[in-house]
């Protein structure tokens, strides 16, 4: 598995295995003595065989609706959203639902195409970790995760923009 970058910029080894979806008419497929990481509906379906399981987490994708966890997102240890493509800034979004909306306050993880560019932005939506795209250099990402020491506009980091915090 390849490593994370957590929100200061430490980079440490992926305690989390992401299970891909099943196809149609299989099963879902939990490998025994990991920490996994399953597609949410899949969870919220058998939700009852997973509670209190802390070696289960969820991903979603960027189509999905962060909805579908709104009454239980506190039960899960980790929630990851997936960037199928660097374009694709659906994922800003959940993130910002999920913490702003829905009051979620265990880790928060960035998935898929994940590149050094992006992680400022990630970090001011609420993504505590970030496992980057695996042809990126990830000690180079780390270093550029905290280039800005302020930002301008108000985000999950900080509820009030820069000249509401300079005149108080």
């Amino acid at each position: 598995m390849p490593d994370i970058i957590f929100r200061d910029g430490s980079i440490r080894q992926n305690q989390w295995f992401v299970v891909s979806r099943p196809e149609r008419g299989e099963t879902l497929d939990i490998p025994e003595q990991k920490r996994v990481l399953i597609p949410a509906d899949l969870w919220i379906e058998n939700r009852e065989q997973f509670a209190g399981n802390e070696n289960i987490g969820v991903w979603l994708d960027s189509h999905d609706e962060p909805e579908v966890l709104a009454d239980h997102v506190n039960e899960l240890p980790l929630i990851a959203v997936n960037f199928p493509k660097f374009s694709d800034g659906r994922g800003y979004s959940i993130a910002r639902l999920l913490r702003e909306r829905f009051g979620y306050e265990n880790e928060l993880r960035a998935i898929g195409d994940v590149l050094l560019d992006q992680l400022q932005f990630m970090k001011r939506c609420g993504f505590d970790t970030y496992e980057l795209r695996p042809d990126k250099d990830i000690r180079k990402a780390a270093r550029a995760l905290n280039f800005f020491s302020q930002g301008y506009q108000a985000a999950t980091d900080t509820d009030l923009p820069l000249f509401r915090r300079r005149a108080s």
